[in-house]
């Protein structure tokens, strides 16, 4: 179907897929771009997709752009193109619901504009859409291309991107264990793991952490606050950070921390970052993402991601989270 600005765009469904597909075939140079500070489904999704193009498409050239960040140097490196390289190029953006946050802003300079996500799909940018929130993660997304690409184009899949697509998988599902984790998820991820990449890896990059970010564990469950009606917060201003030594990206596997805590609903994080504040939302119930939106983000109903610019502002975040802890049956 067509959505009330002409583009096309279809939640799941045979068409789409196969209209990317077609523009896959079409185009000779194809860039792939994400979201800034990406994480494991971010690259998962954007190189895992890029891996597949190269394993069917040998003779096109592809590219994956985007800020490197160096937790996630276990899994890929982006790469540093010329803005040359954007002329009559298919553009894809994976994982990233809205403009603000593709990485990289040359991907207006391309001729074609595919968005693959599976965010709610508040910001319809693009020539061709596919959008599917039902979908646990965008790699998720990715590995349902390809099972149409085998069908439809003989399309085989890599060692390489298996890898990939494994690893943003098990990322935007909390190993499994959030409530995004479908009957459909656990069956792809039993496909994936049958090619040759080493699980253990993946999973030490993902999780393993250094002594200093586990002390700065111990300061989370020993300072975050938690109202009755199982709101919690925690602060962490860069006085705390460089006490610990530690960067605002690698606190983002502490986000999940506090669901282990007994009673709790919801959670914010806030990590201060130079001139803004990080804020990190989770949830077991409540739904957050309209909490994200209102302050400058986004995301999913139970995980999502906004920036505050004052400890004032993030006050305010603290206590429409609470509102909605308390008004949540």
């Amino acid at each position: 179907m067509e959505n009330d600005i002409g583009i096309h765009y279809v939640r799941g469904g045979n068409v789409v897929k196969r209209q990317i597909i077609d523009k896959i075939k079409q185009y000779d140079t194809i860039i792939l771009h994400r979201h800034v500070r990406p994480d494991p489904d971010a690259y998962g999704s954007q190189i895992g997709l890029a891996e597949l193009i190269r394993a069917n498409y040998p003779e096109k050239v592809v590219y994956t752009v985007g800020e490197h960040d160096s937790s996630l140097s276990f899994l890929a490196f982006p790469q540093h193109i010329e803005d040359t390289q954007f002329n009559n190029a298919l553009i894809i953006v994976t994982d990233t619901a809205n403009t603000e946050r593709i990485d990289d802003e040359r991907y207006k300079k391309g001729n074609f504009i595919i968005k693959i996500d599976h965010h709610p799909n508040d910001d319809a940018y693009g020539d061709l859409l596919w959008v599917d929130t039902n979908a646990s993660s965008c790699s998720e997304m990715v590995y349902e291309l390809y099972e149409e690409g085998r069908e439809y184009a003989n399309w085989q899949m890599s060692d390489a991107a298996a890898r990939l697509l494994f690893a943003g998988i098990v990322g935007d599902t909390g190993r499994f264990l959030f409530p995004s984790a479908s009957p459909k998820t656990f069956e792809t991820a039993g496909q994936l793991i049958q090619y040759n990449f080493d699980r253990n890896q993946v999973f030490d990059g993902m999780y393993e952490m250094e002594r200093k970010l586990l002390n700065l564990q111990g300061y989370v469950y020993q300072h975050f606050e938690m109202d009755e009606n199982g709101m919690a917060y925690i602060k962490l201003p860069s006085s705390i950070l460089k006490q610990y030594d530690a960067t605002p990206s690698e606190t983002s596997l502490l986000v999940g921390s506090l669901g282990n805590v007994k009673n709790i609903r919801a959670w914010v994080m806030f990590i201060e970052d130079n001139d803004t504040i990080r804020v990190r939302l989770r949830s077991k119930g409540p739904i957050i993402n309209g909490l994200a939106k209102k302050y400058n983000g986004g995301g999913h109903p139970l995980a999502s991601g906004a920036t505050a610019y004052t400890w004032e502002e993030a006050d305010q975040v603290i206590d429409d989270l609470k509102a909605i802890c308390k008004e949540y049956k």
